[in-house]
């Protein structure tokens, strides 16, 4: 199924949940919808579920207009944080309740949830309650009761967040996989970067009821449009500092106190047409270099394979990821090295990116 916002808006008089959302879903493509909470993205979910009805714009199926379609006419399979099983009921009736609303034959019933339960790893609990089943083996059965209707859109409301981390990294992979294999087109909301990073085929970034961005993983991560995606999308976020830019004989230079880089010219020559900036690195682009800039460690943070350090160079904190064997501790002093060929460039007012819009 192909789904298309259009100029899709949502209000409750003043409050202002989403506004102007375009977008355009591909069919059998997976789209996270990516923010904080309060930017907007559950309202959307819900407007194409049909659960909200849109203050203005249009959603269409497969160029069919929905706004006045119910959610039981729009052949969707819906997935929520809380699970939402019926406590009463076994796994076999939870999976299997969409079909008997649907009037399905007993037989039939049966059978396909079976299927979709041998599908989802728990074809042998089919006769406990949700009480006895645990957070993971609740989730695939929210999973395996939006599936048995053999929907053909997919709306997940941040499906995870109930999980310990090692189960979500299994469900993460449970749910892309599943979703390949039955080429359902899917939309998946999400605080959760990591989760949208590895599991979308696109991803609309949004706060305060606006979209940012909507674009594949690397192009979100390597080229951000806006100071809000530059600071929201990586983990540890990126080092944000303000600049000026100039040319002097023929090259570009960007400096604040205690840092003097020198700017290639495809970044600086925009960057520089402004004069002062914000200026962007990710931590994995600094590194230390025996002839790189001074600066003291203020502070590190073990974790496990890398170390992250904060580093002062004069007031300013940059981050940076170093190998454990350093043994960095608060108060060494060390030199940094920046790949000036990742520096990100913005807009001080309007905080849009001066390099990719």
């Amino acid at each position: 199924m192909k789904v298309k916002l259009e100029n899709l808006s949502k209000r409750w008089g003043k409050v202002v949940g989403v506004e102007g959302i375009n977008l355009d879903i591909n069919d059998g493509e997976f789209v996270v919808f990516l923010g904080p909470s309060g930017c907007g993205k559950t309202t959307t979910l819900l407007m194409v579920a049909g659960i909200y009805k849109p203050s203005g714009g249009i959603i269409r199926f497969d160029g069919r207009v929905v706004n006045e379609v119910g959610p039981k006419d729009r052949n969707i399979g819906m997935v929520f944080q809380s699970y939402a099983l019926y406590p009463h009921m076994t796994v076999m009736q939870n999976i299997s309740y969409p079909l008997r609303l649907m009037k399905t034959p007993k037989s039939e019933m049966i059978e396909r949830s079976q299927r979709v339960a041998d599908m989802m790893g728990i074809g042998e609990l089919m006769d406990r309650r949700p009480a006895f089943l645990s957070g993971g083996q609740q989730q695939r059965v929210a999973l395996g009761r939006a599936l048995v209707k053999e929907p053909e859109l997919l709306l997940f409301d941040e499906p995870l967040s109930n999980l310990d981390a090692r189960l979500r990294l299994s469900m993460r992979s449970e749910i892309k996989r599943l979703q390949i294999d039955l080429g359902i087109t899917s939309i998946y909301v999400t605080h959760d970067q990591v989760e949208a990073m590895t599991m979308a085929d696109r991803i609309a970034v949004m706060k305060d009821g606006q979209l940012h961005a909507y674009d594949t993983p690397t192009e979100v991560y390597d080229r951000p449009r806006t100071l809000f995606i530059a600071r929201f999308v990586g983990n540890p976020p990126m080092n944000i500092t303000e600049v000026d830019v100039s040319q002097t004989n023929g090259a570009y230079h960007a400096s604040s106190e205690g840092l003097e880089l020198v700017i290639p010219a495809d970044r600086g020559e925009k960057a520089a047409a402004k004069g002062s900036v914000m200026m962007g690195i990710r931590p994995e682009d600094i590194m230390i270099d025996s002839e790189g800039i001074p600066g003291e460690v203020f502070g590190v943070e073990p974790l496990g394979r890398d170390h992250l350090i904060d580093v002062k160079i004069g007031d300013i904190h940059y981050y940076l990821l170093v190998d454990p064997s350093l043994n960095l501790k608060s108060g060494d002093r060390v030199k940094l090295g920046f790949n000036t060929k990742k520096c990100q460039f913005f807009d001080k007012k309007t905080e849009r990116s001066l390099l990719w819009n």
